[in-house]
């Protein structure tokens, strides 16, 4: 049997973004039960291609309820509904088995991962005290995408001045903002931008100097769409919502590193379940931004756990 609920979670404060902002996470949960055994997974619908609570709930609804996890691949698209179903029969067929989903993909047993820390988009003012209240994490993810966004990059530094500083676009700059940002960006101490331009006009990235490393987040999916980035990209966003779940998430991972990519592992603002899947993505990745439970203010049951050495990973009371 295959169930879905629409679940939502309230944000401890706004979260903003170049397109939007939003003050709860609404997500999908899915459970797959068989034998008296229940999985569970989690997605967020991408707004950014159209993707709706409803439409990812239609597309599950119609699959049959006894679908294997390798059917699952051929039925769905990639997308958050894929994710959801195929992180829950990972999670059904470790608890099934009596062991960790780790086990099960013959991965190394998970440690922590450093976690960035993102800070909405806001007035400079709001975003120098965001920055302060946070400036104690080694690692801060700043949103911006605006013609406007100097002023808010120094405000960070000044809130932060000791924090690694890593900036996503979230598409929002032309060739021509990126290039007057990019040198301020490395006086500031930038280590990173992400997807500095939108996707599918971001052949400039090719053609003009990169003085950091570039990530493509909304230009990279799965493993197929990786081979395309060459020249324009230094690292890869991965996000189980994009990839279309764990099993697509790993083969990204090793093709990414195969081409040359560094390799990032990103989320949706959501709850621990869904983050859980991601920590076994993100061993070994150059960065993990997997903070969306940090961005609530509720979480699941037996949530993740945050601490100095970064996200641990889940308990099998969570998931996995």
């Amino acid at each position: 049997m295959i169930t879905v609920t629409m679940d939502r979670f309230a944000l401890a404060r706004t979260f903003t973004i170049s397109r939007g902002s939003k003050t709860e996470a609404q997500v999908l949960t899915v459970r797959v039960t068989r034998g008296g055994v229940t999985g569970w997974g989690e997605c967020v619908p991408y707004a950014r291609y159209g993707g709706t609570l409803e439409g990812d709930a239609a597309l599950i609804a119609a699959l049959p309820p006894g679908i294997t996890r390798a059917e699952v691949q051929e039925a769905l698209p990639p997308g958050s509904a894929r994710n959801a179903l195929d992180c829950a029969l990972w999670d059904l067929e470790a608890k099934a088995a009596g062991v960790r989903v780790w086990q099960l993909a013959g991965l190394p047993e998970p440690r922590p991962v450093p976690v960035a820390f993102t800070l909405s988009l806001d007035t400079p003012e709001v975003m120098r005290a965001q920055a302060a209240e946070n400036a104690h994490r080694p690692l801060l993810k700043i949103k911006l995408g605006t013609p406007d966004d100097m002023p808010r990059l120094e405000a960070v530094r000044a809130g932060a001045p000791h924090a690694t500083l890593i900036i996503d676009a979230n598409e929002g700059w032309s060739p021509e903002v990126y290039s007057d940002l990019a040198p301020h960006l490395l006086r500031l101490g930038v280590a990173m931008v992400e997807q500095p331009l939108p996707a599918g006009a971001d052949d400039m990235l090719a053609e003009i100097a990169r003085p950091l490393p570039v990530c493509a987040d909304e230009s990279a999916h799965g493993a197929a769409s990786l081979a395309g980035l060459r020249g324009k990209y230094d690292l890869v966003n991965l996000k189980l919502d994009k990839t279309g779940g764990l099993t697509e998430a790993l083969l990204a991972r090793a093709e990414a590193r195969r081409l040359g990519f560094g390799v990032m592992v990103g989320c949706m603002v959501g709850s621990s379940l869904a983050m859980a899947p991601a920590v076994l993505v993100a061993q070994g990745s150059a960065y993990c931004d997997l903070d969306g439970p940090l961005l609530l203010s509720q979480d699941r049951s037996a949530p993740l756990h945050y601490d100095a050495a970064g996200v641990h990973p889940s308990q099998p009371a969570l998931w996995g």
